[in-house]
Formats: structure tokens, sequence, C-alpha cells
């Protein structure tokens, strides 16, 4: 399949977001905030660096406020021009894309999940992001798979070798050939048994999808005995024939889907503010030995 220069974007925001109970009850952990600025928002313009415009947010009932967030905030707007508070202004519009958003009525896993973005991706390639997993980097993680889907014209996965580390609770590849930070995948192992991994290169949260996913997804049989079905089974299919490639990709990935990812995502986060940084070193400085102790 050629590449195409029309990549859309997809955010996978339907899950229940149990591990932050009870503030999950009513608000969804996609907006719990880094500071001052909710977590889905950084792969917002993770997309729109990348040259996203249209993006689709799969979400679910629980999850209404999202549409109001990505739309304009009438009431504050008024207000703020009438204050004359433009820096407020600019904090409150609307990020500059095409937003949709889908439902997942029943939580049956990321195949599912990938099945409902037919008709919005179409035959464009399309940027599948996690919102648990946050990328920093210079280059942007989406816009990273992008350029390496332009060189494969492959589904590519984003990686990171873990090699001092159990890979069993991660998704591992075997590979088979490598060109710079670009693998051939042969195969996905999901969870695999401490020391039968395939290697130590484990798969994250962004994925760039070809159509040809579609076509995946129809080989896989439903078994009426397990309630959730994962990507792996139609990535293994794909690898199979040889169109799966996985990027090793440039940056630092932060887990805000746990609590203590997410205070350490905050806290690094705040040191990388000009804002913030000097106060929060001192405070941190001042305070180390009573904080470990």
């Amino acid at each position: 399949m050629q590449p195409s220069k029309n990549v859309k974007g997809v955010i996978f925001a339907a899950g229940y977001g149990t591990r932050f109970l009870p503030a999950t009850k009513t608000l969804p952990k996609e907006l719990f905030p880094l500071i001052d600025t909710p977590a889905i928002e950084f792969t917002i313009r993770e997309f729109l660096d990348s040259g996203i415009q249209d993006i689709l947010i799969v979400t679910s009932r629980r999850k209404k406020v999202f549409e109001d967030y990505f739309d304009r905030e009438v009431e504050l707007e008024t207000l703020f021009k009438e204050e004359g508070k433009t820096d407020k202004l600019s904090k409150i519009a609307p990020a500059e894309a095409n937003f949709h958003f889908l439902r997942q009525r029943e939580m049956k896993g990321t195949a599912d999940a990938l099945k409902l973005c037919k008709t919005f991706c179409g035959s464009s390639p399309f940027v599948v992001a996690y919102p648990d997993d946050l990328f920093f980097s210079e280059t942007s993680c989406a816009k990273q798979l992008i350029d390496a889907y332009r060189k494969t014209g492959k589904t590519v996965l984003t990686v990171k070798e873990l090699p001092n580390e159990d890979v069993s609770r991660y998704g591992v590849i075997d590979y088979s050939q490598k060109d710079g930070n670009i693998y051939s995948v042969s195969k996905i192992v999901e969870k695999p048994a401490k020391g039968t991994e395939p290697s130590k290169f484990v798969s994250f949260g962004r994925y760039l999808y070809t159509p040809d996913i579609f076509d995946a997804l129809d080989q896989i049989k439903e078994n009426p005995n397990v309630r959730e079905i994962s990507q792996t089974e139609p990535l293994n299919y794909l690898s199979g024939k040889g169109e799966v490639a996985a990027l090793d990709f440039e940056g630092v990935r932060h887990d805000v889907g746990e609590p203590l990812g997410y205070l350490t995502t905050i806290l690094e986060y705040g040191i990388t503010r000009k804002d913030l940084s000097g106060p929060l070193k001192e405070y941190l400085k001042a305070n180390y030995d009573r904080l470990i102790s």
C-alpha cells in the first residue's frame, strides 16, 4: 500500500479508570490535570504537532464531558473579553482540529474499538493513542511514527528495549531485521512468561495502522467465551505477512494510567515548566530529608 499524506488520529478513552476510584466515578481519568493541563491535552498536542487535524475520540456513555471540553466555553469567553483578559482567552480556546466522538457501547477490547474506527478512517492510515501513555520528545511520537510509515509503508508500533527489566507484563516483539531504529516484526507475544520472552523490546501505547488492519480484524473469529479481544491477534496476522514494523522511538514515555506513575509524571513535567521549575527544585532540595525519611 502506498503511503498517504492524510494521516488521521484516534484516541481510545472509553475505559473505566478503576485504579483512580473514587475520582473516576464522575471524572474521566483522561481529564486529570498535570498541574493545569488535562492529560489528554498532551496527546492532542502531539497529534497537532504531527500535522494530524482529524481526530476521533472513542468514548463511552459515562464520558459526555469530552465533547464539552473540546468545544467553546462561550460564557467564559464573554467574561474574559469584557475584562480584557486575553491571556486567559488563549487558555480556554479549543484546539484547532476536527474532533469526532464515537461511543464504544461494550468494553469488548481494543480489537472491537479498532473495528469502530473503520468508517472514520476509511482508506487513510491512522495513529492510535492510548492516553495513559504520554510521550515527551523533541519530535512528537506520532510524527516519528508517520515518518517510519512513510519509509516502510507498514503498520508501525512504538517499542523500547528494557534490557534489565522483567517484561512479562508487556507485549513483547520478536523481530527478524533491523534498519536503523526500525525493526521488522515477526510476531508479538502478549505478557510472556519470564524467561520465554522473544526479546526485551516492549510495545507502548502508540500505533500507526494502515487500513489493512480492518482486513486483519475480519480474520479474527469471535470466541463467545472471551469477553475482550486485543489488537495483538490482528497485528500478528499482519506480522505473518511481513506488514508490521516497530519503531524504537526517541524520547521519554510516562505512564499516567496508575497513581504512582501519574504522580511522578506531574513532578517531572513540573520540573520542565519555566514558571515552576526553580521554585519546585528549591522545595525538593529544602525538604528532601523530611520527604524521604
